[in-house]
C-alpha cells in the first residue's frame, strides 16, 4: 500500500527549478523560504473573497468594484505590512529582493512604489501566471519582491 510520504504533497506545489531558492540567497525550506504555488494561490483565493465581501457591501451590481477592492487591499496592506489577509492567514510575507545571491533585505519595507506595480501587473493577470526560472511571479520579479514563508 502507497504512504502519503510517497505520493507527496500536491498542497505544495511544483518544485522551483534547481537552485531557484539558492540563486535568490533564501534557504530551502523553513522560515525565510520561497513560498509554494498552492499557498499564493490559496491566499489569492481569500483576498478575492474578502474583495468580493467588500464589493458585495458598497456596490454589489457592479463587476468591476470586486477588483478595485483588491487593489486597494493589496496597495495599502502589502505597502505598509508586507502582507494582504490572505498572506497572514497562511503565514506569508511579501519581502523585498535584494541583489542577486543576497536573499531578502530583512526589515526592508515594501513600500508604495512597489505595491503598486505589483498590484497593477497582479490585476492584468497575465504577469502573474507567468514565473521565471526562480518561481516568482513576473508581478514579483518587476516589483523585486518574492513572497516568503513567515
Amino acid at each position: 500500500m502507497a504512504s502519503r510520504e510517497d505520493l507527496g504533497s500536491w498542497l505544495e506545489g511544483p518544485a522551483p527549478a534547481a537552485g531557484g531558492a539558492a540563486r535568490l540567497g533564501l534557504p530551502e525550506s523553513g522560515n525565510g523560504s520561497m513560498a509554494s504555488l498552492a499557498r499564493r494561490v490559496v491566499a489569492l483565493c481569500l483576498d478575492w473573497a474578502a474583495a468580493w465581501g467588500i464589493a458585495a457591501l458598497i456596490a454589489p451590481r457592479n463587476t468591476w468594484v470586486p477588483l478595485a477592492a483588491l487593489a486597494v487591499m493589496n496597495v495599502i496592506l502589502v505597502g505598509s505590512l508586507g502582507f494582504t489577509i490572505g498572506h497572514r492567514l497562511l503565514g506569508l510575507q511579501v519581502r523585498v529582493l535584494g541583489a542577486p545571491g543576497e536573499g531578502t533585505v530583512d526589515g526592508a519595507f515594501v513600500g508604495f512604489w512597489r505595491s503598486t506595480v505589483r498590484t497593477v501587473l497582479l490585476c492584468l493577470v497575465i504577469p502573474a501566471v507567468v514565473w521565471d526560472g526562480d518561481g516568482r511571479g513576473l508581478h514579483d520579479k518587476a516589483a523585486g519582491t518574492v513572497i516568503t514563508r513567515r
